[in-house]
This record gives C-alpha cells, structure tokens and sequence, in this order.
C-alpha cells in the first residue's frame, strides 16, 4: 500500500502570498547545508547561457547531456566568474568531439526534483536514440517540501512507494514528492523511452571529514547504486573515486580544491572530477558503456616519456627559459639544465628538463606542465623548481602569467583581456603547490632561486634579494623546502670577476663604466639581460652544484666527482 503523507499549509488571510519562482529569486541565500548561494540562478539568464538541449548536436552524432546542478555547472554561465567551477565544463575534454558532443545543462540550486520539474522536459524532449545522458545530482535534496524559495527538497532513499502531498509555495500549487531513488527511476524511464542511454553518477565530494579522518562517502551513493543495479543501468562511483584522490592528498591540498564554501570546486576541483567521471566510465567493465568508450579520448594521464632504469633515480627540472631554451646553437641562449650533464653522472641518475620557455609558476601549472611532472613522478626521484623572471607581469594579458606578488595564501578572481576569468594565487602559493606535489608522490622538492640578471647597479651584479629572494626564502621557512640559491651564488662568480668597488661620481663615466661591465660580462649571456650563452648556462650549472654540496644534499650523491 502506498504510504500517503498530507502537508497542510497553514496561511494567515492577512498575508498576501506572491509567486516566487527562479526569475525573482533574492540574494543571497544560505540552504539548511549552511552553503550560500551566491549566484541564485534565473531561469532566464540560464536558458539563455545554457545551449538549448540538442543544438551542439553535430549532424548525426550523439548528444552526451549532462544533468545536475552547480557541482557540474556553477553559476549562470558557468564561466568561473565568482571562482568556482562545475566539472562539466571539462567533461568534454575526455570525448571525440567529431564522434559526439557533450552538453552540460546542469544549473546551480537544482535538486533531483526541481531539476526533474523545471528543466527536464526540454532536455527530454530533445534526446535522440543514441544520444547519453549522465544524472549526477543530489547535494541540494534536502531542506524543505514546499518553502516560499526553493521547494526542492525529496524524501530520503529509494522507497518507490512513499510520496508526501502539500502546498507548494514556490509554484503555488499542490505538490507531490517523491523519493530520491524514484525521480532517478523517472529519469531512466524517460531516457530509454527516447531510445537514449542513461548512466547514473554519485555525487561529488565535499570538503567534510568524518570519524576516522575520511572525506566523507554521501548516502545517495548507495542510493543510486542500488537504483542503477535494479534498473541495469550503467552506475559510476564519482564520489568514491574523487574521495580517495582527496584522501590521498595533504590538507592543505585538499582544501584548494573548493572555494568560497564547502561543496563547490575551484578550477583544481572541477578538474578532479571531471577526470574522475571520465576515468569511472573508462574503466567501467558494464558492457552497455562500450559504445561511449570508444567515443572518449585523452584518459591515460599525461607523462614524460623518461625511460626509467633500476636503481637509478630521475631528477627533473622545472622552470622558465632560463633553465631550458633553445639549447642547440653553440652562439644561442642556453638554459643551464641542458647542460646539467656537465656536473651530473648520468650512470646514477636520469636528467628530464621539463622546463619552457616564457613560463611563470602560474602558467606552467595552468598549461598542465606541471601536471606531466607530478604524474610522472616516483618515490625517489628529485624536481627542482626555479621560476621567477616571468611572474611579476601583467595578471590579465593575453600571456597571462603574472601572479599576486608575495608568499601569503591569497587569490583573487581576474577576468582576462581575453574575457575569460581566472583564479591567480601568490607566487608563493603556487611554488607551495609544487612542492607539495612532490612530498605527496615521495619526491624531494629543491627550490632554486632565479638566476641574475646582467645589470650592474653600483658597479655590482643586480641582487634581487628583496623581492624574489625574500620570498624563496618566506616559502623555505614556511614548508622546509630544500633550497639552492642559485641567484647569489652565480651572481658571486660574477662581481668576483668583473664587480668594481665603487663607480665614478661622473654620471656619463658612471654610465660608461657599467656599459663596460656590461659588455665583459657579457660572453654569460646572450641577446640581453637575462638569458644565458652556453657558457653562461656551464657557469649556473655549476652553481647549482656547488650549492647542493654546500647543502649536503642528498641529490649531491649523484654529482660528478
């Protein structure tokens, strides 16, 4: 028998009761999770930022549409303009986009319900036989049956015989709720009346640990397990899998992968998750996927080609064009790791430049270079990491590598001249990151300062130990990094050489002196003032060596005797 639950609304006959729908929705609200919604999505705004369901559709292909809320899809345009993203905006990245598109119509402050009632009879009614459709949504299910804002919450569990009746505030009419377990069944049911696919998803982590020190696992997982295993649907684990990445990491880590709150993902976040729902239907061995993994692409994490011998560590390098450049013309710039040969046995060790050229710490995290190190390293195996020429730049520019000078925590929302939004941290934030990266895969991190530059205030090489070298030295007081100091060692060798006591009081014989220093320091370096010549490059390289056995470091083992 049908369990029938009857809500009476009880209303004053003073009160005037007004239509509150997703258009008129006032800022900002705090759900009964204590999250605040900053970006209380219209239903206008949205549909005009979201594609109307089906137009990415290309010829005869497939659709794969995606359905939740603001976990896969944050804010109106989904464009990261408050500093969060949903991770359907980076599903695409895993599948051929000549073969199938994906769309995500997911909206924040959805529920299962709201979404269900409010937004699936359009995405339904564009579903094709052939065409996927990925239900992971959940975290706003709770809360009230029928409140004046949202009207989105539905009975806990699977029961299919349990409905509870009011009146519905928000739509001011009667209401039915139903289970969460049967608006996933509706769901189903209405995709493979469409001759579509569906697959069910559990929802995504959220920064909360429970008893034992674990992110914790959310009981709508068992839910929709239970519902995919009844309905023979195609079930993927996205909470298990990004749990057990999250667990892996350092708090610190952790953290960073959600902003402003905690349920919603920065880039970091949205990232992870993506990645985790593309390795889940990867991997997953349901025969009814098979048709869809041969449409995906791009899962196999990237790595450097290193070829790894037994008993022999690798030491990367990282940095900007002054650790790797050109690197062939005996007359061109060089950066000193091509020629960390010179001091190191490569019988005890494997060498990887992993630098490039024009990069900062953001850039080189954001393009993903770092992302090849971190998935390649090993325990064992040394980074050293040495930026700093390129990031006190312009934030917003079409390069977009400048960061927030300093060593603080700090990050702010930019938008791009390119009109795109960005999250930028501290430049000691992100050599943090790094370094963090690597103690998690049991790497040793080496911070090295930047190398100097040929100027010569004062008759003497150019120190910028008040700037870069203040804060090297704040990041190696705040995490322990080993740390070389490149930027004084060379800079040493170099007054050694040519520096004079003291310049002439005469301005033009002052200014005549440095352009003679200038010129004889000049065979270190090549074109200007910052790269090096191949035996500027010899000189840095045997500055860092020198600078590991000041250390007693254990990379120092590997050394050229």
């Amino acid at each position: 028998m049908k369990r029938l639950f009857t809500a009476v609304a009880l209303l004053a006959a003073s009160m005037t009761v007004q239509a509150q729908d997703f258009d008129n929705l006032p800022d900002p609200i705090e759900d009964v999770n204590k999250v605040v919604d900053n970006t209380p999505d219209s239903i206008a705004k949205a549909l005009m930022s979201r594609p109307k369901p089906g137009s990415t559709r290309q010829g005869n292909n497939p659709v794969l549409f995606l359905v939740g809320n603001s976990t896969m899809r944050n804010g109106t345009r989904g464009d990261g303009s408050n500093g969060q993203w949903g991770w359907g905006y980076y599903a695409n990245r895993y599948f051929n986009a000549n073969r199938i598109t994906v769309e995500n119509q997911a909206l924040g402050g959805m529920s299962t319900r709201t979404f269900y009632t409010d937004l699936w009879p359009a995405v339904r009614d564009a579903l094709k036989p052939g065409d996927w459709v990925i239900v992971s949504i959940g975290h706003n299910d709770n809360g009230e049956f029928f409140d004046q804002r949202r009207a989105r919450a539905v009975i806990p569990g699977v029961d299919p015989d349990t409905c509870y009746v009011g009146f519905n505030q928000r739509t001011h009419r009667q209401d039915t709720v139903y289970s969460y377990g049967t608006y996933l069944r509706l769901y189903i049911k209405e995709i493979r009346a469409r001759g579509a696919n569906p697959i069910l998803m559990s929802l995504t982590p959220r920064d909360a640990y429970d008893a034992k020190g674990k992110i914790v696992r959310k009981p709508q997982t068992e839910w929709a397990a239970y519902v995919a295993a009844v309905e023979g649907v195609p079930f993927v684990d996205l909470n298990e899998i990004s749990g057990q990445k999250l667990d892996s990491y350092s708090a610190w880590k952790e953290k960073y992968h959600f902003l402003g709150d905690h349920i919603h993902t920065s880039k970091f976040g949205a990232e992870l998750n993506a990645r985790s729902a593309a390795e889940g239907l990867w991997q997953s061995r349901n025969p009814q996927l098979r048709p869809l993994q041969q449409m995906m692409q791009n899962v196999a994490l990237n790595r450097w080609e290193v070829k790894r011998e037994k008993g022999k560590p690798v030491v990367f390098f990282t940095g900007d064009s002054t650790v790797k450049n050109a690197d062939k013309d005996d007359d061109g710039m060089w950066g000193w790791a091509s020629q960390a040969q010179t001091v190191f046995d490569e019988s005890k060790i494997t060498l990887c430049n992993a630098a490039r050229a024009g990069r900062s710490t953001r850039s080189f995290v954001r393009e993903e270079l770092w992302e090849k190190v971190y998935n390649s390293l090993e325990p064992g195996d040394f980074v050293t990491i040495q930026f700093g020429h390129n990031d006190i730049c312009p934030i917003t520019d079409q390069k977009a590598r400048g960061v927030i000078p300093g060593t603080k925590d700090t990050l702010h929302v930019y938008k791009l001249d390119n009109g795109t939004y960005e999250v930028v941290y501290s430049f000691g934030w992100y050599l943090k990151k790094m370094i963090d990266d690597c103690r998690e895969k049991g790497a040793t991190p080496i911070l090295v300062s930047l190398t100097p530059r040929n100027e010569w205030p004062g008759g003497r090489i150019e120190r910028r130990d008040n700037t870069y070298g203040k804060w090297y030295r704040e990041v190696v007081e705040q995490t322990g990094v080993e740390f070389i100091d490149l930027h004084n060692l060379s800079a040493d060798f170099l007054d050694k050489k040519f520096a004079v006591r003291s310049l002439p009081q005469d301005k033009e014989k002052a200014k005549a002196k440095i352009a003679q220093l200038k010129e004889k320091a000049g065979k270190y370096f090549k074109k200007d003032h910052t790269h090096a010549s191949k035996l500027g490059a010899q000189m840095n390289a045997q500055s860092f060596a020198r600078g590991l056995r000041q250390n007693g470091s254990e990379l120092a083992k590997y050394l050229k005797k």
